[in-house]
């Protein structure tokens, strides 16, 4: 007798290669395949002609009318025959199935499951079905090397000698409390409905299960995250209040939220894990000086590490004027793996002495040979771009500092309940006073001119343009403008003004000489690549112009339309696209319509769908395999404040209701803390 926990090659025609396919599917045990669920079910209940739609799937029920016929095209064929359904003669064709011909015989009750011709009163076969059925057929993911008849044939083998055995993940009491149906019950309706009803209750109860067990997880890899030492900063209140008053500008309603918010897990023993995020030009990196600057008031060090070296130049150079502003005497360093050999073991060397109060740079922070004195507080520019390893790595090197991740695109509840569930979030909602919103525009390829006019315009207030491109050099594959043909053309069309290009290809000296150029107005139109979509701060520059923007991202043209609309004066974005789908243009309405990149955030979501987001690529989130985390939202908000209750009990592993879950987490999950 089989039990659940056993290998799939105790089933009966599981040899080598079928073994090596179902891995190939990440299914390893017998509960794994009994959970690996149908994407969609075919109704196989039966209808009439009159009943169907054209181009619809279905079910005919009738006797043969007419003897097939086999018609043979080279290596194709055609049987054809007539079948009388309630006194309505529809032709039925089987494509390359000539053996057909040999099931088939005038007089036979038959059932036949296939897409329906209205017009011809015809049906495309796809498989004979059982005469008697009304199931739903269920339809399985599969790959090349094994088929989806062959997995339910293997479901249906293992179900007959385990059915009744699985335990049930989700507690009895949210069972009872979302009506959901029992495990085996709920294996049993997904596999084997007898109607759509029960295939829908079945689903219900396993894609809260999924969310469940998922939101589980997150819990405990935040307890995990806790779990390590942390450290109680006793920051300088007085200080900080100095440093808030002597800001040139007063803190947003938001802003102070948030920073109540940091400084509160800074002073307690517990390590801080907490994911920052606002909207492009909402403050964020005042809210991590005063978090810096707390921890270094503290006594120890902070740390601010970005993705890029042009980033992390900019946020030194920034902090270090910020912290001169208000006479601070903090000392602030860049390293990067830029510098030369000399500078940067001096830099080091301060930095384990204790010399150096915080360094900013990128990943080069993370080398072997990096040691800090007394690291407290670092901050993660771009969260996206980092990972649970990277916040590892730090640990390893026996630094354990807390840790505030920030990230400029805003992101959707339902990305924020999923791909950051272990982490403490803190948003701002608010831009700072005197900001005026950034008008947008979309215009067509054929208002080059009149975008030349405006651009000519700005330029005579004294105002700076950004114009950006999505190719650097001319591709015979994509019908786009490219930077360099776009520079000479605006140096041509603009002969009173310098025309700058920047792109990926430069040299990290080379970009920072252009940035720097162009910060002083000695550039006054940039050309660019999307190297300038994150944290460029240009105040005099009022004009970002997108060239092809249906070629971008909804979130990169947000991001690029931020870096314009950051002083006193009105800003503009003018995307420039000839949109050629439904979906293109879409997003570009959408630019024009909200300024807010929250509501772009869920809106791109809902356009793109959960796949392409939710994806491991893009947010290391796996895909779900039942639910989906924006149609079902509801539930996994729910199933998110359900685990954080159930975790909030200390003794919740020793509840005997909740076994099944702390022995399917235990397996899952080893080696985390708390399992140890």
């Amino acid at each position: 007798m089989l039990t659940y926990q056993d290998s799939l090659d105790q089933l009966a025609g599981v040899g080598p290669k079928r073994l090596e396919a179902l891995h190939d599917l990440n299914l390893f045990t017998i509960e794994d395949l009994l959970t690996y669920y149908p994407f969609r079910y075919e109704d196989l209940g039966s209808r009439l002609p009159s009943q169907t739609l054209d181009g619809e799937k279905v079910t005919f029920k009738g006797t043969v009318s007419t003897a097939p016929v086999v018609r043979r095209f080279g290596k194709r064929s055609q049987t054809q025959f007539g079948l009388m359904v309630d006194r309505e003669n529809v032709r039925v064709t089987f494509f390359n199935q000539p053996w057909m011909a040999k099931n088939i015989e005038p007089g036979q009750e038959v059932a036949i499951y296939g897409t329906y011709n209205a017009a011809r009163a015809a049906l495309t076969a796809i498989k004979l079905v059982s005469a008697t059925t009304d199931e739903l057929d269920p339809i399985y993911p599969a790959s090349q090397h094994i088929t989806a008849k062959t997995i339910r044939q293997l479901i249906e083998q293992a179900w007959g000698q385990v059915r009744g055995q699985l335990p049930d993940l989700v507690p009895e009491h949210l069972r009872q409390k979302y009506r959901l149906l029992e495990r085996n019950q709920q294996v049993e309706q997904m596999h084997f409905p007898p109607d759509p009803a029960s295939a829908k209750a079945a689903r219900r109860s396993a894609a809260f299960e999924e969310f469940f067990v998922f939101q589980m997880r997150l819990q405990l890899l935040k307890l995990s995250d806790q779990g390590f030492a942390g450290e109680a900063i006793h920051y300088d209140q007085e200080a900080l209040q100095d440093f808030t008053k002597h800001l040139p500008f007063e803190l947003t309603e938001a802003q102070e939220r948030v920073v109540g918010e940091i400084l509160k897990d800074q002073g307690r023993p517990i390590h801080m894990n907490r994911l920052l995020q606002g909207d492009v030009g909402s403050g964020k990196t005042v809210v991590a000086a005063l978090a810096m600057y707390a921890a270094i008031t503290g006594g120890t060090q902070a740390a601010l590490m970005a993705p890029t070296e042009i980033l992390a130049q900019q946020h030194a150079r920034s902090l270090a004027k910020l912290f001169d502003q208000v006479g601070l005497p903090i000392r602030v360093e860049l390293l990067t793996s830029g510098l030369k050999a000399a500078q940067r073991r001096q830099i080091l060397a301060d930095l384990e002495d204790g010399d150096i109060d915080l360094v900013v740079g990128t990943h080069a922070l993370l080398q072997p040979d990096v040691h800090f004195h007394h690291l407290g507080l670092a901050v993660i520019d771009e969260q996206h771009r980092f990972g649970v390893k990277q916040r590892a790595a730090l640990r390893e090197g026996g630094v354990n500092p807390d840790i505030l991740a920030m990230t400029a695109t805003p992101i959707p509840r339902t990305l924020s309940i999923t791909a950051y569930g272990e982490m403490d979030v803190s948003i701002i909602d608010q831009l700072p006073a005197g900001r005026l919103p950034i008008k947008t525009k979309l215009l067509s390829h054929r208002s080059w001119d009149q975008v030349l006019d405006f651009i000519r315009t700005q330029l005579a207030k004294k105002a700076q343009v950004y114009v950006v491109t999505p190719l650097i050099a001319e591709s015979d594959a994509l019908d786009v403008q490219n930077a360099e043909a776009l520079q000479e053309e605006l140096a041509a069309d603009l002969p009173d003004y310098q025309v700058g290009l920047m792109h990926g290809r430069l040299d990290n000296d080379e970009k920072q000489a252009l940035m720097t150029a162009f910060e002083q107005n000695q550039i006054q139109v940039l050309v660019a690549t999307t190297v300038v979509e994150v944290g460029v701060d240009v105040p005099n520059a009022t004009v970002m112009v997108v060239v092809d923007a249906d070629r971008f991202g909804l979130a990169q043209l947000h991001q690029l339309r931020g870096r314009v609309g950051r002083g006193k004066q009105q800003s503009y974005t003018l995307l420039i696209a000839d949109p050629k789908t439904e979906y293109g243009r879409s997003r570009l309405d959408a630019m024009v319509e909200s300024n807010d990149g929250f509501v772009l955030a869920q809106r791109d979501l809902e356009l793109r769908g959960a796949g392409d987001i939710l994806g491991t690529k893009q947010s290391g989130v796996p895909d779900f395999a039942v639910g989906d985390p924006v149609k079902d939202l509801t539930m996994m908000t729910v199933a998110q404040q359900e685990a954080i209750d159930l975790v909030s009990d200390p003794k919740w592993d020793q509840n005997p209701d909740n076994q099944a879950l702390v022995n399917y987490l235990s397996e899952t999950m080893a080696g985390y803390r708390h399992f140890d």
